[in-house]
């Protein structure tokens, strides 16, 4: 006979760093994964290295039509999405006189509407389920300003407010929703900051890495696998709710 069937979890951006972690601590925890992002060799790979049934799902989120895609390509292979993690950002780092209005709008169609669209497609099935876990992955300066990075700022105090109001919005319906908020983490994304640093100060990437470890009160990065275990909680938490939830050594402390 057989036994219940594992929910589901989308998880975007998840081809490396936090997003890949987190679909293996998912997977390790009962999930079938969905494993979705822009780079098919590296899904690929990703999958591969995920324990359990994972299913590796090419799209672009800042394009609408491949959102919807995703989700009935998910819905259509297992079932709807149980748990979405949206994870997929980018950063830009440049004087605000010297950002450009293409930068700007690349920092808010990633790292804003593009949640916010998945949000909207992942949550008629929860609600209608009664059940369902929103976790987007935001950042530090989601809850405060930095210098260089005006755009990426604004992008993540955002998606920071959308969170906290889908929160209230479907929180009687079996639903939470949260923000994580890592400082700076070991992944990939960290170490194309470390480059651009190097060479805007003149500085060797060892040098720059560590002014990063040292902004940090733990002084060393945080790893992917510390952020991953922050998503866990919340979605196995249904009492956290409508929170950003700090991972970053004490720098932000709330």
């Amino acid at each position: 006979m057989e036994g219940p069937v594992a929910p589901v979890a989308v998880v975007t951006g998840a081809g490396q760093g936090i997003g890949l972690a987190t679909a293996r601590l998912l997977a390790q925890s009962g999930y079938r994964t969905v494993l979705a992002g822009r780079d098919r060799a590296k899904l690929d790979a990703a999958a591969a290295a995920v324990p359990g049934p994972a299913l590796a799902v090419a799209a672009d989120l800042t394009v609408p039509a491949q959102v919807e895609e995703l989700f009935a390509t998910v819905e259509d292979t297992w079932a709807p999405a149980e748990v979405l993690v949206a994870n997929a950002g980018t950063s830009l780092a440049a004087p605000i006189t010297r950002t450009t209005d293409a930068q700007w709008q690349q920092m808010l169609d990633t790292n804003l509407t593009a949640p916010f669209r998945c949000i909207r497609r992942a949550l008629p099935p929860m609600l209608e389920a009664r059940r369902g876990r929103i976790v987007v992955i935001a950042s530090v300066v989601a809850k405060r300003g930095e210098r260089q990075v005006s755009a990426y700022t604004a992008s993540k105090h955002g998606v920071l407010g959308l969170v906290r109001a889908v929160a209230d919005e479907v929180a009687r319906h079996g639903v939470t929703a949260n923000a994580v908020c890592p400082g700076y983490v070991d992944t990939p994304m960290t170490d194309a900051t470390v480059a651009a640093i190097a060479e805007r100060t003149g500085t060797t990437p060892a040098e720059a890495r560590a002014v990063l470890e040292r902004r940090q009160p733990i002084h060393r990065l945080v790893q992917p696998e510390e952020v991953a275990a922050a998503v866990l909680s919340c979605v196995q938490n249904g009492a956290i709710n409508g929170q950003g939830i700090n991972v970053d050594g004490g720098a932000v402390q709330s």
